[in-house]
């Protein structure tokens, strides 16, 4: 149903494992009633549409999806628009106010909106055993097309497991209209994805979680062009922003056909993770995205990377590392003393304890390393961007691109190396500087004089 004959998302789509229509192009809100139709009229009648927007999404498309809706046939409940301010928050207690609607009736849910109203209605409507079509309204992040729902409850923030959306609607004027700051914010979202890239080749060779090639071309190889034009993006261009929108999408159908998370998010998103779960910018009108932490989180990688591939791994010294390696009591000792926030820690605990390996499997981990690291170098290198190049696209765009900006002093910017290692299982670059006893010289790197983040103290 793409406007696009044989698109790279409608050629993406059979790997998807929840959605099965994707409707994409530009003026495409008036066919959402075939979409609805195709998607959830296989039993020779059509379903109730439970639509859900808040006052900005409402007035943006509420009308005109209504419209398509009925004009195929779809009979329409009462709908769901919350108050656009103060900002609806991706909170359990949102879900639920959702969810109760939603259960006033046995319809499938049309969600109107973009990243927050998305995740609340998907993770809704995964607990009520049933499909949803989303209507996009910003190119703003992945999750449109993807599993699970970032959702905060009890204070802390994961991905919980629900299935992605069975039909997707993204008109691109709509999205090339949309706010630029929710631009900005896709974007940072969608940048991770390339030290995300490496963390998935580091974990991969060394044994910890091997790449699933298919999923890994899903997300690389649009990646480069969907970045490529901050001036464009900028500009609202409908041309780059359709190719940011193909991005993100295809970065949803490969974690749909992956089950996980792994080729869309690594390290940088962490940075964020932690930040969220310490309420960063949540008392903000409006809120301080996600893709705006990304973004940040981004830069602050590539720079770590480009500190560690200076060192020649080929003489590490195994020995030292491994005797410096702290036993499984002092790693939760030092996880409790880091001042998470207390509804984090056990949460934290529990993730660096499934990660966690003793010495001795430790050593065989890194004599790998070193062995491998002549290959792994230049193919780390070939999937990286400079840091000031990921910093200059994220200026453009106006995205976030130093912690001040956000309130983020340098002990505490700094203190996020550490700390976001501790909050996912998942293994990234900051583990394999944690096993080889050199994150803290390479994070000192980063903020000495002529480090990145020296050479940018006076913004503090």
């Amino acid at each position: 149903m793409d406007t696009a004959p044989e698109s790279a998302l409608q050629a993406a789509l059979p790997a998807a494992t929840d959605t099965r229509v994707l409707v994409t192009g530009t003026d495409v809100l008036d066919r959402t009633g075939a979409a609805f139709a195709e998607a959830f009229g296989a039993a020779g009648s059509l379903p109730v549409a439970q639509l859900v927007a808040d006052g900005n999404t409402w007035a943006l498309a509420g009308e005109q999806v209504s419209t398509a809706l009925r004009a195929a046939g779809v009979e329409l409940a009462e709908p769901l628009v919350l108050p656009a301010v103060p900002t609806v928050y991706a909170s359990y207690e949102n879900v639920e106010r959702i969810r109760s609607h939603l259960g006033g009736s046995d319809g499938v849910a049309v969600v109107i909106g973009s990243g927050t109203l998305n995740d609340l209605v998907k993770l809704a409507s995964a607990e009520l055993d049933r499909e949803y079509l989303v209507v996009a309204t910003a190119a703003s992040m992945d999750g449109y097309a993807a599993y699970g729902a970032s959702i905060t409850k009890d204070g802390f923030k994961i991905t919980r497991y629900c299935p992605a959306p069975a039909a997707i609607v993204a008109d691109m004027r709509l999205l090339a209209e949309a706010p630029g700051r929710l631009t900005a914010t896709g974007v940072g979202d969608l940048i991770e994805k390339i030290p995300a890239g490496a963390d998935w080749m580091l974990a991969d060779a060394l044994g910890v979680e091997p790449i699933a090639e298919h999923v890994w071309h899903l997300v690389q190889d649009p990646l480069r062009a969907s970045i490529a034009e901050p001036e464009q993006l900028a500009a609202g261009d409908p041309g780059a922003i359709s190719r940011l929108a193909e991005g993100l999408l295809m970065s949803g159908v490969a974690m749909q056909a992956h089950q996980s998370s792994r080729p869309a998010s690594g390290a940088g998103h962490q940075f964020s993770h932690l930040w969220e779960m310490e309420g960063l910018g949540l008392d903000w009108e409006p809120p301080l995205s996600h893709g705006m932490k990304v973004g940040l989180g981004t830069i602050s990688l590539c720079a770590l990377y480009e500190v560690a591939l200076r060192r020649d791994l080929t003489t590490l010294d195994v020995d030292a590392a491994v005797a410096a390696w702290p036993s499984w009591q002092e790693t939760e000792a030092k996880v409790r003393a880091a001042e998470l926030p207390p509804e984090v820690a056990e949460a934290a605990v529990a993730q660096c304890r499934e990660k966690y390996v003793p010495a001795e499997e430790l050593r065989g981990r890194l004599e790998r390393l070193r062995e491998l690291w002549p290959e792994l170098l230049p193919r780390l290198r070939d999937q990286l961007l400079p840091a000031e190049e990921i910093e200059h696209k994220l200026q453009v765009v106006g995205a976030i691109t130093h912690p001040a900006q956000i309130g983020i002093d340098e002990a505490r910017f700094r203190a996020t190396y550490t700390r976001s290692q501790m909050i996912r299982s998942r293994y990234t670059l900051l583990d394999v500087l944690l096993e080889t006893n050199l994150l803290n010289d390479c994070v000192a790197e980063l903020f000495a004089p002529e480090g990145f983040w020296g050479r940018r103290a006076d913004q503090w």
